[in-house]
């Protein structure tokens, strides 16, 4: 074992983690990682959202790591829940999307740090442990994007004015806006005073331009971008 193995171990010694990722390749090299190298011990894990709610509220855990792309309930909803019912509840978004819609989104979900996928592991253990300690803790990436946004540069005025899904129309962003809020397409129709027909239109518009094939991928690419509840 590296000194810096040793130390990340130190730091992560006797932490609960409940590990969310759709792909259980990824979670086993996670938990291999927070419990042989960090000495943590992964309590519980998930491959969608609404199972890591429950499991998180169930088990209790230190840190919840998340990814943001999931079926059904997307990681952003699912940070959101958690936040709400569980506010001293640590949840780390672990996730490879670096785009500012889905940083600003996690970070109104109440996530308390956002790291990318494919960092080192020593860092990836550091960023569990100041999350279970409370901490905010975000990448260098993420961190830059969000101190231009604070300062008020041309990176967090960017940040600030960007609109989700610049390519869809004004009309497809407030479609599946409400596709994410739920509303099946009736119910958009009757909002929108539409009918039928041209929300179909639209939304078969928004599959093409997001490049998903239905709408349980539009709603969580929507949900990721922070539309819908």
């Amino acid at each position: 074992m590296t000194d810096g193995e040793g130390d990340a171990m130190e730091r992560t010694q006797g932490l609960r983690v409940v590990l969310v990722d759709d792909h259980p390749m990824l979670r086993r090299g996670l938990r291999s990682l927070l419990e042989e190298v960090g000495g943590a011990t992964v309590v519980g894990e998930a491959g969608d959202g609404e199972t890591a709610i429950a499991l998180a509220l169930e088990l209790d855990p230190d840190v919840v790591v998340m990814d943001l792309a999931m079926p059904g309930v997307s990681g952003i909803e699912a940070t959101r829940r958690l936040a709400d019912a569980r506010p001293d509840l640590g949840v780390l978004v672990l996730t490879m999307s670096d785009d500012d819609a889905s940083v600003f989104a996690a970070l109104r979900a109440g996530a308390r740090g956002y790291v990318l996928k494919g960092q080192a592991g020593t860092e990836f253990l550091d960023a569990v442990r100041a999350v279970a300690r409370g901490e905010a803790v975000y990448g260098p990436g993420v961190a830059g994007r969000i101190r231009g946004f604070l300062l008020g540069g041309p990176v967090g005025e960017a940040a600030a004015d960007a609109v989700p899904f610049p390519e869809l129309t004004p009309r497809e962003r407030e479609i599946l806006d409400l596709l994410a809020d739920g509303c099946p397409n009736a119910e958009i129709a009757r909002r929108l005073y539409l009918s039928p027909k041209t929300v179909k239109n639209h939304l078969t518009n928004v599959f093409a331009k997001l490049q998903v094939a239905d709408r349980a991928q539009a709603v969580v690419r929507a949900r990721q971008a922070g539309l819908g509840t």
